[in-house]
């Protein structure tokens, strides 16, 4: 349609602006009819009669008595365009197609209408074309075009507007702004100081350094690494990290770049990589930031830095390494604003939920979650503090590190290089009189008996363990040392978990299971008609997902809840057979059972279920 429209412009234009008149420009030969006026004497000949007036001279003609110029103006004659028209019209047939082009690419992306509004877009552009033509008047006509084109734009703009975050809103007031002092940063004129063009130059992200207080703005950390090298890179990678709701970011070297990764719901994506000198600043950033001394890159560092990003605080935790081709830094984002806030955001189906807020409603006890690094065991927790009432309980929680802030809640961190460890941060709590306290992890014996014990004298303690499912977590305690006859007392629950990649809902394609699948998987085959997939052949990216085919996650779940006859059977040390068993007449579900539940819902694929639960 953009390619017609520049073809149509082409054809019209200059027979509007061309003006095809006869060259009358002085000193050029005389018009026929002058050579048959009876008025000029040949030589040789006699005066015509005084009745007659004399011919002017040769080259000059008596004046018009309608003053007539053509071209730009007088004595510019013989050059047919008018220039002020010509540089309007051109202008703002360049205005039509940029926007043609923007409102597809647009539409197209936000998924707004794009065949309604390119329809719009480009029939209003051809009637403006045609009005500024036709109309006598040329400003009329102008301004008509301007008109034309200008209000269906407005229209969109206020359209896709509505359906995207204030961030990304155009034609606003701060978009405008930071257009304006951008553009003219690029040609070193400076409005309004230093920081004010940083901030509009790149992205709306403003790094805060360790032991630094959030919005002072009294330098430090931060101000060290403004002027450096790759600060700017440094902030787009983070920024873009965010808008793809990334969760860990991974800087490898390679022998001569950079590679960069980023964890999205679960999986490693590859980016664009840095030059290796370019990369090497960054990391230094980070480094200074997160307060790591940027000369040793052989050990292991840890720090921590934030960030400011639309309003909202984000925590960051960065690790190194020294490797055989350099330093290979990792940073953990923690996002306070995608953390799961209540029990009924995890996914639970509502018998599950309903057994797992009777154990968070108990008065004492030992509830563990247990599952592999990144399972989602510190957000169920987190979801489980929230059901409690912080104003009616002393909450107190010891974790390595405070991933998410709650309100009314004592949070302790640990610090292994002080001293302060989980059993002596756990032993000093149970001074303070808590009614609920919740362990980051139980990672030894003492911790392990010392929770039991707090159990068994009239707390609620929530905590995790790294184990596959929820009997061996009840075997991994046991072998940490902990008495059967004191596990078995104190135990309440053991809640296994997963975290499956969602279906993304815009682009995930149906079809129709084998029967023998389903058959292997006691699902009824005349009941299910469909399962869903990632599509195969994805037409064009999905503006929903990115092309992922997956958009967030949910919780693949496994409760074991004791009740008298498994206390007895963990107290006479049982086999895990025989536990399993009592399990099963409990009422629990196999972690891959509950899987298949969320497969036939469409919330995840088949494929998806069986990379995270074997």
């Amino acid at each position: 349609m953009n390619k017609f429209a520049f073809v149509f412009f082409l054809l019209l234009v200059p027979s509007f602006l061309m003006a095809q008149v006869p060259d009358t420009t002085p000193g050029s030969a005389p018009p026929d009819n002058a050579a048959a006026d009876p008025s000029a004497a040949s030589p040789g000949q006699a005066p015509a009669p005084a009745a007659v007036p004399a011919a002017p001279a040769a080259g000059r003609y008596p004046p018009s008595p309608n003053p007539f110029f053509r071209g730009n103006g007088p004595g510019n004659a013989g050059f047919y365009f008018n220039l002020f028209g010509l540089i309007l019209i051109l202008l703002a047939f360049m205005f039509l197609s940029w926007t043609s082009y923007w409102v597809n690419d647009d539409s197209t992306a936000l998924q707004v209408r794009s065949d309604y509004w390119n329809s719009m877009i480009f029939g209003c552009g051809i009637i403006s074309v045609l009005a500024v033509l036709t109309v006598p008047s040329f400003m009329i006509g102008f301004i008509v075009m301007g008109v034309l084109q200008g209000v269906p734009l407005g229209l969109y703009v206020r359209e896709r507007n509505s359906m995207v975050p204030d961030s990304a809103k155009v034609m606003t007031k701060h978009h405008i702004h930071g257009w304006l002092i951008r553009k003219l940063a690029l040609i070193g004129i400076n409005l309004g100081g230093g920081k004010v063009v940083q901030a509009a130059v790149g992205p709306d992200l403003q790094f805060i350094g360790k032991q630094e207080t959030s919005g002072r703005g009294d330098g430090g950390r931060s101000k060290q690494v403004e002027a450096s090298r790759g600060y700017m890179a440094a902030k787009e990678l983070v920024y873009d990290a965010l808008l793809r709701r990334c969760t860990d970011i991974h800087l490898e070297p390679k022998d001569d770049e950079l590679a960069v990764r980023m964890r999205i719901d679960g999986v490693m994506y590859p980016v664009e990589p840095f030059d290796r000198s370019l990369g090497d600043a960054v990391i230094n950033i980070f480094k200074v930031l997160g307060a790591m001394d940027i000369t040793e890159k052989r050990k292991s560092l840890d720090g921590s830095f934030r960030a400011l990003c639309e309003g909202r605080e984000i925590d960051f935790r960065v690790a190194t390494q020294g490797t055989r081709t350099g330093e290979k830094m990792s940073l953990r984002i923690l996002d306070q604003s995608n953390s799961v806030s209540t029990v009924k955001d995890l996914g639970f189906r509502k018998q599950l939920q309903e057994s797992l807020m009777e154990v968070i409603s108990q008065p004492h006890g030992l509830m563990l979650v247990c599952g592999p690094t990144g399972a989602g065991k510190s957000t169920t927790l987190y979801a489980s503090l929230n059901a409690l009432n912080p104003f009616e309980q002393n909450i107190i929680t010891i974790e390595d590190p405070v991933e998410y802030k709650i309100g009314d809640v004592t949070q302790i961190e640990i610090n292994q290089k002080a001293g302060q460890t989980f059993g002596n941060s756990l032993r000093s709590v149970l001074r303070q009189d808590p009614d609920v306290v919740m362990l980051g992890e139980i990672r030894d014996g003492e911790t392990a008996n010392i929770a039991c014990q707090a159990a068994n004298t009239g707390h609620m303690v929530f905590s995790t363990v790294h184990a596959n499912d929820s009997i061996t977590a009840l075997y991994r305690m046991i072998d940490l040392g902990v008495e059967p006859f004191m596990l078995s007392s104190s135990l309440s629950a053991i809640l296994a978990q997963r975290l499956a990649r969602r279906l993304c809902n815009s682009c995930r394609e149906a079809y129709k299971p084998k029967p023998e699948f389903l058959k292997k998987a006691n699902l009824p085959a005349q009941k299910i008609n469909k399962f869903y997939r990632v599509p195969k052949d994805p037409e064009e990216t999905c503006p929903s997902c990115g092309g992922l085919g997956y958009r967030g996650r949910i919780g693949v779940y496994e409760f074991l809840e004791m009740n008298d006859r498994m206390r007895d059977m963990i107290r006479e040390a049982a086999g895990i057979s025989a536990i399993k068993s009592e399990a099963r007449k409990n009422g629990m579900l196999y972690m891959k059972e509950e899987g298949l539940r969320l497969v036939v819902r469409g919330v995840t694929s088949i494929d998806e279920l069986l990379r995270v639960v074997k």
